[in-house]
C-alpha cells in the first residue's frame, strides 16, 4: 500500500489555504493533510482541515518557533506557503533548509530573497512550484523544456480595477474604486498592487529569480480576460501558453499534487471565456509602478526588499486615506532610488533593508503631510 503524500499549509485560513482546504475535498485528493498555520484566526484554525493535523498560531512566539522547527524537521512531502508579505521569508527558508517541496505562494519571499533562496534550494535538492496564476504557467510551460532555449517570458497583466480610468482622474481615485477588481477575487494589498501594476512589478522580479533569467528577457502584456496567464518564447520562435478560467483554485491544485496531474472538478475550457483573447502594451503613463519590476531586478542585491517594503507602507497609507492614489508609485521610486542595490550576504542584511526601507517611507510619509 502506498502511503499517502503529507502536506502542510500555511495560512491556513487564508483566501489561498481555504480554496486549497476546499480542493483537497472536491477533488478526493490522496494527499494527507498533516499541518495548518495561521496567524491571527485561531478560531477559524480549530475549525478547518483534518483533526489530527497539528496547529501552530503564529501570532505565539513560542508556536512560531516550533513551526520553524517543525518545516525544518520536514516530516512532510510538501508544503503550501501562503503567508502573506515579508512575513512569510522566514518559513521559505525553513521549508527549502527541509530539501522538500515547496508550494510558493508568498512571492515576497523571492521577490525580497530571490538571490539567497535559488542557491539554497539547489543545495538541498528542494523545488519550488509557484502557485500565482502567471508563475504557475509559465512553470507548466517550462517543463520538459531547456533553459537555454528561452528567448523570452511573457506575463499577462489584467490591468486591475483602473484600467480603463483616464489619466487625469487617477489622483481622485478612492480605496473602494482601488479595490473593485474586475476579474479576481484578492485580499486588500494585491488588489490594490494590481492596480498600480506593481504586482507585475514583483512578478518580473520573481520570475528573473525563479527561472533564471535575465530583467530584458520578461515582458509585460494587459490582457483583459485573463484567460492566458502567461506565455513562453523560445529560441526558435515558437510560443508556449497556458490558459484556463481566472481560477486560483487551478494553479493551487497544480501545485500541491505536482510532478502528478491528478483529476479535479475544476472548470477547464469555457467557449465563452476563450472567444475573444486580446494582448496590448500597458502604458507606462497609466502604470508608473511597472518599471521599477525592471529596475529592481536590474540592481539586484537588496533592491526586492526595498521595494516590497515602500509598497506594504505606501499601499496601507493610501487605504487609510493619507494618500493619493498615484503617490504610491512615487514614494516607492524614492525609497528605491534611495536605499536598493546594496548587496545581500544573508538574510539578516534582507531583513536590516527592509527595516530601514520602512523606516524611510515613513518619514518620507510624515514629510510630504506635515
Amino acid at each position: 500500500m502506498t502511503t499517502p503524500r503529507r502536506l502542510v499549509i500555511l495560512g491556513a485560513t487564508g483566501t489561498v489555504g481555504l480554496q486549497a482546504l476546499q480542493i483537497l475535498r472536491d477533488s478526493g485528493s490522496p494527499l494527507q493533510v498533516v499541518a495548518l498555520s495561521c496567524h491571527q484566526q485561531a478560531d477559524k484554525l480549530s475549525q478547518v482541515g483534518p483533526v489530527a493535523a497539528q496547529r501552530f498560531l503564529t501570532q505565539d512566539p513560542a508556536q512560531q518557533q516550533q513551526l520553524l522547527d517543525f518545516l525544518r524537521a520536514g516530516d512532510y512531502e510538501v508544503c503550501l506557503h501562503a503567508i502573506v508579505g515579508a512575513a512569510g521569508l522566514p518559513y521559505t527558508e525553513a521549508i527549502l533548509q527541509s530539501g522538500r517541496t515547496l508550494a510558493l505562494a508568498n512571492k515576497e519571499s523571492l521577490v525580497m530573497a530571490g538571490a539567497l533562496l535559488g542557491p539554497l534550494a539547489r543545495k538541498t535538492g528542494a523545488e519550488i512550484v509557484p502557485v500565482d496564476s502567471e508563475h504557475s504557467a509559465i512553470h507548466q510551460c517550462l517543463r520538459g523544456a531547456k533553459h537555454q532555449d528561452i528567448r523570452k517570458l511573457y506575463l499577462t497583466a489584467s490591468g486591475g480595477a483602473l484600467r480603463d480610468l483616464p489619466l487625469p482622474q487617477l489622483g481622485e481615485v478612492t480605496p473602494e474604486q482601488a479595490l473593485a477588481h474586475p476579474n479576481w477575487e484578492m485580499g486588500p494589498r494585491i488588489t490594490i498592487d494590481s492596480a498600480t501594476m506593481m504586482n507585475k512589478a514583483f512578478e518580473i522580479i520573481e520570475a528573473h529569480y525563479l527561472f533564471d533569467v535575465e530583467a530584458e528577457q520578461i515582458e509585460v502584456l494587459l490582457h483583459r480576460q485573463s484567460v492566458v496567464h502567461s506565455m513562453v518564447e523560445f529560441h526558435d520562435g515558437s510560443m508556449l501558453a497556458q490558459l484556463g478560467p481566472p481560477d486560483m483554485s487551478l494553479p493551487i491544485h497544480d501545485a500541491i499534487h505536482y510532478p502528478q496531474r491528478l483529476p479535479s472538478p475544476l472548470q477547464g475550457f469555457q467557449p465563452e471565456l476563450f472567444s475573444e483573447l486580446n494582448f496590448e502594451k500597458p502604458c507606462p503613463d497609466h502604470y508608473p509602478a511597472l518599471h521599477l519590476g525592471w529596475q529592481a531586478a536590474s540592481m539586484g542585491g537588496d533592491a526586492g526588499a526595498v521595494l516590497n517594503a515602500a509598497d506594504e507602507i505606501a499601499v496601507d497609507a493610501f487605504l487609510e486615506g493619507r494618500i493619493p492614489f498615484p503617490r504610491i508609485s512615487t514614494l516607492c521610486a524614492e525609497v528605491l532610488g534611495q536605499l536598493g542595490g546594496s548587496p545581500i550576504a544573508d538574510l539578516d542584511a534582507v531583513y536590516q533593508a527592509d527595516a530601514n526601507a520602512r523606516t524611510l517611507t515613513n518619514k518620507l510619509l510624515e514629510a510630504s503631510n506635515s
